[in-house]
């Protein structure tokens, strides 16, 4: 009979033994641990020496390994060793140069649905938890040992950003709970790719979740961003694997490309414009038109196919505008007006700043509320949608600037009464 075997052999009779005898009365202590331990193993050795070797120069190989083997494994470690024998509570594992290991007890309850799987024979990988019990063998987990390798397997897919299709098992206010290897990770709503983000006019979070809550059942590839096995944590991403992609198609563009596509989605700063499949542009408010734009919704629907010319390519993103296809009313303007010139002009906005005055159609300045002291004297004296006279104090066109003055057209006015 092997050396490892019979050695094991009668390890396991003396636990067996112990257990009996624990059965029959709990209340009696073991006083005396049993004396099985990995010394047994190196005894053993040296009889198997005296049997086999002809010379005392001779060493049996398995004798080597042992006398050979200087860094045992410590605790938390994982190691790999052959299933040698699986009983009602206990699963045996040959460790060999390092001794028997063993996984009894409430680990073997942790792993029963691991345990259900594994034949004598097989190789399985198990974590170390205790290096030397009193009976001599390596105590085991099968359960943490599990956990470490998928916590390494998380940290391997980081690194080679590795394409994930899972399934979203719920929805919150701030993102999707997805489940990989039984761990439950978060998707932050913005990891999302641009046509899966949540398009919700004033921010609502109600409404953001109603949105989230669409994907609940459906799987979507992601990326894992981080893992914190510590913490039990891991944040997946959406972008990535759509940022690799996405620059491809964008390499086809350049910045003066004129492009045609569906509105997608309208949110208060702009709306999206779908070029092809899997590429989104955003027309910036600025950018829509020459003359202002308080709502896009007014100017766009949803689904409409509009043109607009490409402005900036940056970091994987598309600027576009469709104010630059129309024609600038700005330079016309500067065909018309100059500095100190009196013009008719409709007040179209209030702001802290003052009054926005439009003096024909895209062509509009401020009347800075400092004429008027306050803001509330501002608004008394220059209504929202009625017509005033006004002067021309700055007048720059090629920077779309126009600064306007009310109380230097009464002056004026007045002076040419008193004449």
């Amino acid at each position: 009979m092997p050396l490892i075997t019979s050695i094991f052999k009668k390890q396991k009779e003396k636990v067996e033994e112990k257990e009996a005898h624990l059965d029959k009365d709990e209340d009696i202590k073991t006083t005396a641990p049993l004396q099985a331990d990995l010394s047994t193993q190196a005894e053993g050795a040296k009889i198997l020496r005296k049997k086999t070797s002809p010379s005392a120069t001779h060493t049996h190989p398995m004798v080597k390994i042992i006398e050979e083997s200087k860094n045992p494994p410590e605790e938390g470690e994982l190691v790999d060793g052959t299933v040698i024998e699986i009983d009602k509570s206990s699963l045996f594992v040959d460790l060999a140069p390092f001794g028997t290991g063993i996984i009894y007890g409430r680990e073997f309850s942790n792993a029963s649905d691991i345990i259900k799987k594994v034949n004598i024979g097989d190789t399985i990988a198990a974590k170390i938890i205790e290096r030397e019990n009193e009976d001599g063998y390596v105590e085991l987990s099968l359960k943490e040992a599990r956990q470490a390798l998928i916590w390494n397997e998380a940290e391997e897919a980081i690194e080679k950003k590795t394409l994930l299709e899972l399934p979203v098992k719920e929805a919150n206010k701030g993102g999707l709970i997805l489940v990989w290897q039984g761990i439950a990770g978060f998707l932050p709503a913005s990891q999302l790719k641009t046509e899966h983000y949540p398009r919700v006019e004033d921010g609502d979070k109600d409404k953001i979740l109603q949105e989230l809550q669409k994907f609940v059942g459906q799987k979507i590839d992601v990326l894992i961003l981080s893992a914190s096995p510590k913490e039990g944590k891991l944040i997946f991403s959406e972008k990535g694997h759509e940022q690799k992609e996405k620059g491809e198609i964008i390499g086809k563009y350049n910045v003066g490309d004129i492009v045609e596509g569906e509105v997608t989605g309208i949110v208060d700063f702009g709306l999206f414009i779908k070029i092809e499949e899997g590429l989104e542009g955003l027309v910036h408010i600025s950018e829509m038109d020459w003359g202002l734009v308080e709502d896009p919704r007014i100017l766009f629907k949803v689904g409409e196919v509009v043109k607009a010319q490409i402005i900036e390519v940056k970091d994987n993103k598309i600027s576009l505008s469709i104010k630059v296809l129309k024609e600038n009313p700005w330079v016309t303007a500067a065909k018309k007006y100059k500095k100190g010139d009196d013009v008719t002009g409709v007040v179209i906005k209030h702001n802290k700043h003052g009054a926005l005055v439009s003096i024909e159609e895209g062509v509009a300045g401020l009347n800075h509320v400092s004429e008027f002291g306050t803001e509330k004297a501002l608004r008394e004296e220059l209504e929202l949608g009625k017509t005033y006279s006004f002067k021309i104090t700055l007048f720059e066109p090629n920077e779309q600037r126009m600064t306007l003055s009310h109380k230097e057209t009464l002056k004026s006015t007045k002076t040419e009464d008193a004449t």
